[in-house]
Parts: structure tokens; sequence; C-alpha cells
């Protein structure tokens, strides 16, 4: 890396790092984007005309067509090239290729399902009005198996753009301006979170010298804020990230705004709040200011109502299709080591209730009164609250195989069903945890614990208590089903890697 020395003045001189640039820069947004809509075209005229042979046949089929004006018959091989345009057309109407909500989060996939299913509500009620006579076989077929493969898809090239943007590629090239605190710490974020999209390249900083870096990091200060466009230039960047506006001067965002290429080069704000969904969040412009409003977190009746039906379908499910393999656990665990299979354990829950957690026994049956013996010996680093201890001496050798993949857990389907509990949701404390909380930690207790949870897939054993308790609180003030839905994969792949559970 090269750097090229100025002097350093807030008033007149920018100052800036050359940097070097490891590949040209593109425009990988409408490559991308291209890609999706070939991939898009294929995956509908596979489905479309697919389900067309699987319900008619490959011979010739018409669609009746009887209004007061006209009365004949259409072909299902044009209906069906019309529906296939159609659908693309929806596509890309309901922005589903935006780079804004491709490579992360659920916004991709809900446009996707939104769009498709307000297509075939449109094209239901016109046959309806028109008295067009549609094989409802044909369209009931084509639509939730086009959602799926669709996403399927999509999720394919999503894990293709997550790879690449691992190396820095298929991402937006971002300056980072601010005050060094705010630089550094949205800086150790994004580099967190690679599949995001944002590639950190550079910073510009009150009274930030040429030489230094963010701290923690190899990503080089470009100087001052006055820098700031030959910062852009030189680093090629295609995004300014404001981390904070406490040191700048009053008009410096708005100067930002007006200095970037309009379609090029964008800007983004990032407002000093943490962890808030995108639901919760609304702009309102007043008189030219645009004020950002956060709703504070509320739980209907039917969203607990749809999440409880959830909840009993999916444990009831569960606990038929595994009961083979709670017999053989608890069978084992009668005869490896002396005691009962079942451990209980009072646990904090919803509203700050007490309820007891059923869970397979791991441990040997003195494992509370050794405890506080453990506790005065070494034990996993970062957690000031939770006892965690790798090779905790208390696991009997089938309990050890059972945390591994989070089978002792198991039993808590049981729980789900009674109402104590939740298939997903924050962990479930006890009691001398609770009295350590501090009071925005109570939070917590708003909806039911469940089973698995976000701090569970986003690190499980190796978080902190602070990192635990963020994702606990973001999960509880941001929950959705879709949401639901997602932790729920991500514990089947979360229970197959070698770790112990975080309960």
């Amino acid at each position: 890396m090269a750097n090229t020395m100025t002097t350093d003045s807030e008033e007149s001189d920018a100052t800036v790092v050359r940097v070097r640039r490891d590949e040209p820069v593109g425009n990988w947004r409408r490559t991308y984007a291209r890609r999706l809509w070939f991939s898009d075209l294929l995956v509908l005229i596979w489905v479309v005309y697919g389900t067309q042979i699987a319900w008619f046949g490959l011979g010739a089929a018409d669609l009746a067509i009887q209004t007061g004006r006209v009365d004949g018959e259409v072909s299902y091989w044009g209906f069906s090239a019309a529906l296939i345009l159609v659908w693309m057309l929806t596509l890309s109407l309901a922005d589903t290729r935006d780079h804004r909500v491709i490579g992360a989060g659920s916004a991709e996939y809900a446009r996707l399902t939104r769009s498709s299913v307000t297509l075939f509500g449109i094209i239901a009620i016109v046959a309806f009005l028109t008295q067009i006579e549609v094989a409802r076989g044909f369209l009931l077929l084509s639509l939730p198996l086009g959602i799926l493969i669709l996403l399927f898809e999509r999720w394919l090239w999503r894990q293709w753009l997550i790879a690449q943007r691992r190396s820095g590629a298929y991402s937006a090239r971002v300056l980072l301006v601010g005050s060094r605190r705010s630089v550094v710490d949205i800086a150790h974020e994004l580099l967190r979170t690679p599949s995001a999209g944002y590639h950190v390249v550079g910073a510009c900083v009150p009274g930030g010298a040429t030489a230094d870096t963010i701290e923690g990091t190899d990503i080089p200060i470009m100087g001052s804020l006055s820098a700031l466009s030959a910062a852009l230039d030189e680093s090629a960047a295609d995004t300014v990230v404001v981390t904070s506006t406490d040191e700048l001067p009053a008009d410096k965002v708005k100067q930002i705004s007006w200095g970037l290429e309009a379609g090029r080069q964008h800007l983004v704000l990032a407002p000093g709040i943490a962890d808030i969904a995108g639901p919760r969040i609304s702009s309102r412009p007043v008189a030219g200011l645009p004020l950002l409003h956060v709703e504070t977190p509320r739980f209907s009746g039917g969203q607990r109502v749809a999440k409880r039906v959830m909840d009993v379908t999916a444990a009831s499910l569960g606990v038929a299709l595994i009961s083979p393999i709670l017999a053989f656990l608890a069978i084992s665990i009668r005869l490896s080591s002396p005691g009962p299979v079942l451990f209980r354990q009072k646990r904090i829950g919803h509203g700050g209730r007490e309820f007891t957690m059923l869970k397979f026994r791991s441990m040997v049956t003195d494992a509370e009164d050794r405890l506080a013996a453990l506790m005065e010996q070494d034990r996993d680093a970062g957690n000031s609250v939770l006892f965690k201890m790798k090779n905790d001496p208390r696991v009997t050798p089938i309990g050890r195989i059972m945390r591994r993949l989070s089978l002792d857990e198991l039993p808590q389907l049981f729980n789900v069903i009674g109402g104590s509990m939740s298939l997903v949701g924050p962990r479930p404390p006890l009691p001398r945890e609770v009295e350590l909380y501090a009071d925005h930690v109570h939070r917590r207790f708003l909806v039911k614990p469940g089973i698995t949870g976000l701090w569970q897939v986003s690190g499980r054993s190796s978080l902190s208590w602070e990192e635990s308790v963020r994702l606990d609180l973001s999960y509880v003030e941001n929950w959705t089903l879709v949401g639901d839905f997602v932790i729920l994969v991500k514990t089947l792949r979360a229970a197959l890697a070698p770790g112990e559970t975080a309960f």
C-alpha cells in the first residue's frame, strides 16, 4: 500500500492516502441483477410449462373465453407464455432484484413471495370478472411450485454471493465518515458481517492522519473530513457511510450528498440506535427534515395466537416424528449411569414467572452440589453471568454426545406443547442469573423463552454475556414469524456443528 502524504488542515488542505485497488470497480449491481433475471426466467419457464404438461399433457389444450364481446379459445401454450412474461414483469416491478435487498435479510424473499401471490390473486379476479375458464388446478400448482423454486434459486444465488463477498467482491466499496469512535464501531460491525455487502476501503475522521489505520484493522485513515472528495477518487468508493454527525459541521452531510455522483455513488446514514428492525422504523419528512420514527415493540393478540399455533403444531409433529430417538436416548441414559432419565430445573419464563424445564439428564446426579466448587476453577472467559466450562467434569459420556448435537434439549418440546416455552425465544434463565440482571435485561421476559434463539444460532457458547443479551433483546423487540422460521432452519445446521450447547 502506497501512501501519499500532504499537510493536514481541516480548513482547506485535503490529505489522502492512496490505496491499492485489488480489482477494477465494475457495476456489480447490474451484473448480478441480470443474472437473477435470466435464472428467474429459466425457473418460470420450467415451472409453468412443466405444470402445463403435467396437467394437460403434450397435446393441444385450449382456454375458453366467453364474454359479451369475445367468444373463443386460446391455446394454453400461449397463455403460459403470457403468464411467464407477466410474472417476470411483476418480479421486476416489486424490485425483487434490487441491490438494497439482495444478499442479506428476508426482504428479498418477502417481496418475491408477496408479488407472486398478488399476481395470481389478480389473475383469479380477472378470470372471474371476465368469465375466462382458467383451469384451477393449473394455477394452484404453478403458484406454490413457482414460489418455492424461485426462493430456492434465490437462496442458491445468495450462497454464491456471500462467498464472493467474503473476499470483498460484489460489495459496495465503503468510505466511513464521522468521529473516530463511531468509525471504529461501524467498521468492526461491517467486518463481522461481510454478507451484508459493505466492504470498507477507508475512513475520513476529524484530524485524521494518513499514516493511521482504524483500530484493530488494516483499513486506512485517508485524511480529515475535508479530504473526502480526494478519498473517494483514490479509493474508488461508491458508498459514503456517515457514522456520526457529532463532530461534523452543520451542513456537512448535505454537502457530502451534493458532492456524490448521481446513480453511481450512494450516501448511507448510520443512526445511533442498534438492533431495531425495519418494520419498526419509518421516515416521515417534516418541513424538509427526514424524521426517523422508531415504534416501541408491540405484541398483538393475533401475533401471539399465530406463534402459539406454530409452536403447538411443529412441536407435536416433532415429537411424533422423533419418538424413536426419544425412546433410544431414554434407554441409553438409564443404562449408562444411575439416576433419572429427565433433568428438571426451575427456570424463569414469560412475565418473570417460574416454570419447570425438562431436559435429558446429561450430568451426574450431584451436578448442582458440585457447581460451587467448579465456579472457583477456570471457566470460559467472556461471560460474567452464565456458567460455561468446555470440559465440565460433571457431564456423563452419553451426555457429552447429546450436548454436542443438542439432543439433551429435545424434551423441551413437551414444555412447548404445555405452553411454558416456545420453539424460538430468549434463553430461559436460572433464578440466580436473574438476580444479576440489569433493569433493561428484564425486557426478555416480554415473550416466552425458547428451545433455540437468535443468540444460539449466532455464536452459541462463544458469545459474551453482553452480546447474548443484545441478541435476545433484539429478538424480543423485532419478532416475526418469518424470523422464527429462519432461526429454526439455522438451528438445524448449528446443532450439527461441534461444540457445547449454551443451555
